[in-house]
């Protein structure tokens, strides 16, 4: 397992942009844009990290801007932890066998996510190319939320 990105929610682009990277120093290190989600994603990472984030994609932090606004209250700006895995499949499989729920399967190969005992979020993706969509993970419902 390896350490990937934690992703907090932004309220303005421009003005946590000036804080995390004007302020604080932190690099742009790629964007992406969603029309059909209507959120941009910004990864940023400290100036000694950046080897590694070309490497590896990691480990960076992720800034989301939803384009519709939202108050974020409860501690939704915080989005979650994500690391990457070997295998996928069977890691939620060893997690399901230890009592842990996954609350979204990797029905795609790539993601899911489960919660730790305070609910804070963890994001589970593959290293490398997505695994060949299988069952039962393909069939899986969501169970709550993440």
């Amino acid at each position: 397992m390896r350490y990937v990105h934690t992703m907090v929610r932004i309220k303005n682009l421009e003005e946590s942009l000036q804080f995390y990277c004007t302020k604080l120093g932190l690099i742009e290190t790629s964007r992406y844009d969603s029309e059909k989600g209507r959120f941009t994603n910004v990864f940023l990472s400290a100036p000694k990290d950046t080897t590694s984030v070309k490497q590896n994609r990691a480990p960076e932090l992720e800034l989301t801007y939803n384009w519709d606004p939202e108050d974020y209250v409860g501690g939704r700006n915080f989005g979650h932890l994500a690391y990457r895995v070997d295998d996928i499949y069977q890691t939620c499989q060893d997690l399901i066998d230890k009592g842990v729920t996954i609350n979204r399967p990797p029905r795609d190969g790539y993601m899911a996510f489960i919660k730790s005992p305070d609910g804070i979020s963890i994001e589970l993706l593959q290293e490398g190319e997505k695994q060949p969509i299988q069952e039962p993970w393909q069939s899986m419902p969501n169970i709550g939320n993440w």
